[in-house]
């Protein structure tokens, strides 16, 4: 048992480097002609200057955080691992952003010999982000453990190691909000200034907000989202092993006794199978020389279901080495079966937000119907499509905590902290293929890309036929990966705030969870509210800087002469644009970020109790608002492309300008509110986490 920690950090080493030679495997591919590469560097130019700039402005909140956590905690190591799981969760976002801007316009140029080409490019560039994820997050976690619990063996090793989540948390949170920010302002005011006003199409080269929104795809969805799924992945595994650690009083010293050391290896050995699947499962993604989505759809998702496949396999053998005593533990199959169903929970949500955005089912087909009646039938079918979604996913999810939670006192004994350690490795479960996951994801936005270069460098239509149908399927894959995180969420919060509770009574505390409690139930209603202030914070955010991009595209429009007639030679000016997207998301991004992790301190401080209410409030509210946003902005979206693709009148009818509004409504839905909802509920319960003892 005692090498599962050196073999999961090999396994993050091999996933490190399939990530550098998919990266060689990007570069090789020519980037297309003069104008494709000249646009591929404006959209790198920009990608990288808002990182810097963004990063700069979370470090200050970084040392901040890493002065005050051993400063009130007592726990004077944590603020490095903390500085650990920030510099990684940055590093993994910073190097997928790097590739996806190589691999756009390669994916354009591989276009114009088909799909079969396109495609396992634009895999490839997303394949980097994926494994970069995986393999910096399990490399950051065995190395914490390896350093602070078996080599160190220091007083307090588990907080130390519990530290490393609020530091990829604390990346997460800024850099999904402050991208999703950035990407959707100039996303919307191109959008309704370009498709709706100027009667121009999506991304031409008229249009001054095409290249922010371009650059935006990348801060926001590749970026945002690596630093978003390493978060999750981390705290997956931080979960269980501090519920262990804290639930028996674990020194470093005791982590290796037998009994002990199984349940602190355990998830680690998933993650360790999980990852090899990942692996050999991205090998299995194929090209073919349809256009329809369906057929892509198919050879994309190979990879991820040769990745499920060979998990479920190693977590059945990984149960039979762990548990196969049977003096020390009861049915050996209990927790291998609670994490495959954290597994099946999570495709099933993934399955779920398939069919409500996909054209290919009746919800986005309805709403495209409702578009011949306007905008505003339009945003009705949305909404109700993203509510009745929430239904069949919290089904899902309450389907998967049952089967863990049953499966855990199976293997550990009929009591909580059994049911308890099965929900969290059933959230380990649900991302242990995070790699080839995250691969999928990060490949829409470089399709994404890819169709707004073909456009922008005016290559022959049947160049934007395929890359538009790449599209349509990354916005779809995109839905399925927002669900497995925010999924995990749900489960990886549960069980850390059950161990906010143990962590509470080892300080000498308590927490009750009574409803008919005062404190409790003011509690609860705080909690409940936080996800739609939230959530209004940041479509505010975007609402106010998209603002100001519709202002600077009509006056660009409006003064420059022969631009909006697309004479030669006349050009827009797109970096005051970039500029635009970039100042709004940097200062807007600040007080949404700052609630999350000011407001569980604040209420700790006064009564916990009230912040055991705050919590889970903030938990079961959160999970229904990102479920329900994500899936209708994807709808409206995949609406949109489906009248766009002929249906319904086609591009320039009435129900398209209206399919563009539903758009414009579900865009900060689905790239800002809605994914920040899974880091928020997260970085509330591990923040109360890493301050228990503090609170008491």
């Amino acid at each position: 048992m005692q090498a599962i920690p050196y073999i999961a950090l090999v396994s993050a080493l091999a996933a490190l480097a399939l990530a550098v030679f998919y990266y060689r495997k990007v570069s090789a591919a020519p980037a297309g002609n003069e104008r494709m590469v000249s646009i591929m560097k404006q959209i790198q130019a920009g990608a990288r200057a808002f990182l810097r700039q963004e990063y700069t402005w979370v470090a200050g909140f970084v040392v901040v955080m890493a002065v005050l956590i051993p400063l009130i905690t007592g726990v004077t190591l944590s603020f490095l691992s903390y500085l650990l799981g920030a510099a990684l969760s940055a590093g993994a976002g910073y190097a997928g952003m790097t590739v996806a801007t190589m691999a756009n316009a390669r994916t354009t140029n591989a276009a114009i010999e088909g799909p079969s080409k396109a495609l396992p490019l634009a895999f490839r560039g997303g394949a980097v982000m994926g494994f970069s994820v995986a393999g910096l997050s399990l490399l950051g976690l065995t190395f914490t453990y390896l350093l602070f619990v078996e080599w160190i063996g220091t007083d307090d090793a588990f907080e130390i190691f519990t530290a490393f989540g609020l530091g990829a948390s604390s990346i997460a949170l800024f850099s999904r909000v402050g991208g999703g920010i950035y990407t959707k302002a100039a996303d919307v005011g191109g959008d309704l200034v370009g498709k709706v006003e100027a009667g121009i199409p999506e991304d031409d080269p008229r249009n001054p907000a095409t290249i922010a929104d371009a650059v935006g795809d990348n801060v926001g969805d590749v970026a945002g989202m690596g630093a978003d799924l390493f978060e999750s992945y981390s705290g997956s595994i931080i979960a269980p092993v501090a519920l262990t650690a804290f639930s028996f009083g674990l020194t470093a010293e005791a982590a290796g006794q037998d009994w002990n050391m199984r349940l602190l290896m355990f998830p680690m050995a998933i993650a360790f199978v999980g990852m090899i699947g990942a692996i050999i499962g991205s090998f299995a993604v194929r090209g073919g020389a349809s256009t329809d989505v369906k057929a892509l759809s198919r050879q994309l998702h190979r990879g991820t279901t040769v990745a499920m496949i060979l998990t479920v396999v190693g977590t059945l053998i990984m149960g039979g080495i762990f548990f196969g005593d049977g003096d020390m533990f009861e049915a050996w199959y209990g927790l291998p079966l609670a994490v495959i169903g954290g597994l099946a929970a999570g495709w099933g949500i993934g399955k779920v937000a398939e069919i409500w955005t996909s054209d290919h089912f009746g919800p986005v087909r309805r709403i495209a119907a409702q578009a011949e009646t306007g905008p505003a039938t339009t945003v009705l079918s949305g909404v109700s499509a993203g509510m009745v979604s929430v239904a069949a996913s919290v089904g899902l999810i309450a389907a998967g905590v049952l089967v863990a939670y049953w499966g855990g006192q199976q293997t550990l004994g009929d009591d909580t902290f059994g049911g308890i350690y099965g929900i969290a490795v059933a959230a380990v479960g649900m991302l242990a293929t995070t790699g080839v996951v995250v691969s999928v994801d990060a490949y829409g936005p470089i399709a994404d890309n890819a169709g707004g270069i073909a456009e922008m460098s005016e290559l022959d239509p049947s160049v934007r036929e395929v890359t538009d149908a790449l599209d349509s399927l990354g916005n779809t894959t995109a839905a399925i990966a927002k669900g497995f995180a925010v999924g995990s969420a749900a489960l990886t919060a549960l069980a850390l705030f059950k161990t906010f509770e143990v962590a509470l009574e080892n300080a000498g505390g308590g927490l009750s969870l009574d409803i008919g409690s005062v404190d409790v139930f003011i509690g609860l209603f705080l909690g409940a509210m936080v996800p739609f202030l939230f959530a209004a914070l940041t479509i505010d955010a975007v609402g106010r800087a998209a603002n100001k991009m519709i202002e600077e595209v009509r006056r660009q429009f409006r003064e420059i002469p022969g631009l909006r007639e697309g004479k030669p030679g006349v050009t827009p000016d797109s970096a005051a644009c970039v500029a635009i997207s970039t100042r709004g998301s940097l200062r807007e991004m600040l007080a949404p970020g700052a609630l999350a992790v000011v407001v569980p301190l604040v209420i700790g401080f006064i009564d916990v109790d009230t912040l055991g209410g705050f919590l889970a409030g903030a938990l079961v509210t959160g999970f229904a608002v990102a479920i329900f946003m994500a899936n209708a902005g994807g709808a409206w979206d995949n609406a949109k492309k489906y009248i766009e693709a002929g249906a319904h009148g086609g591009k320039g009818s009435d129900p398209h300008k209206a399919a563009v509004v539903g758009d414009t409504v579900g865009d900060p839905f689905k790239d800002t509110a809605g994914p920040s909802m899974n880091i928020l509920i997260k970085v509330m319960t591990i923040v109360s986490l890493v301050f228990a003892s503090a609170f008491v």
